[in-house]
C-alpha cells in the first residue's frame, strides 16, 4: 500500500482521509490543536476495503502508516508522537501489534495502552490504533 493513495488533505485544523467511516459517521481523521495533532483510530481500511484480513500484525502496520500520515498532514512526525493506543479483538494478537509497533516506534518509545475489546465497526478489523503527538 503506498501512502499516496489514501489522499488525506488538510484544511488547517483537521485532516481528513476520505475514509467511508469519517463521513459515516461525521469525524475527522486528525486534529490539530495547538502543538498536537491527535489521530482518531486507525485501522486497515484503505480505499473501502479491509485489507491483510486475518493477519493482526500487518493489520497494525497499515493502521500505524494511516495514522503517521495524517500526523505528517498536521505538521508533526514520528518523533513527534508521544502516545500510541491500541485495541484488540483477540487476546492473541497483542503479540503481533506490539511487534508492530515496536517495529515503528522502538526510538521513540511513546507510552502506549493496549485494550482488548468485544469487536470493531467490521468484523475483519482485528485491531485500531489511536496516536497522538506533540511538538515539543
Amino acid at each position: 500500500m503506498s501512502i499516496g493513495s489514501i489522499g488525506m488533505e488538510s484544511t488547517g485544523y483537521r485532516v481528513f482521509s476520505g475514509g467511508i467511516w469519517e463521513e459515516k459517521y461525521g469525524y475527522a481523521r486528525a486534529v490539530v490543536a495547538g502543538g498536537r495533532v491527535i489521530v482518531s483510530g486507525c485501522t486497515a481500511t484503505v480505499d473501502g476495503e479491509v485489507r491483510h484480513v486475518g493477519d493482526p500484525y500487518k493489520q497494525a502496520l497499515t493502521a500505524i502508516e494511516i495514522a503517521l500520515e495524517a500526523v505528517l498532514m498536521g505538521g508533526l512526525t514520528r518523533e513527534d508522537v508521544v502516545m500510541v493506543r491500541y485495541y484488540v479483538v483477540e487476546q492473541r494478537h497483542f503479540d503481533p501489534v506490539g511487534k508492530a509497533i515496536h517495529e515503528v516506534f522502538s526510538k521513540v518509545r511513546p507510552a502506549c495502552t493496549g485494550v482488548r475489546v468485544a469487536g470493531l465497526v467490521d468484523p475483519r478489523m482485528l485491531v485500531e490504533i489511536e496516536i497522538e503527538a506533540l511538538r515539543t
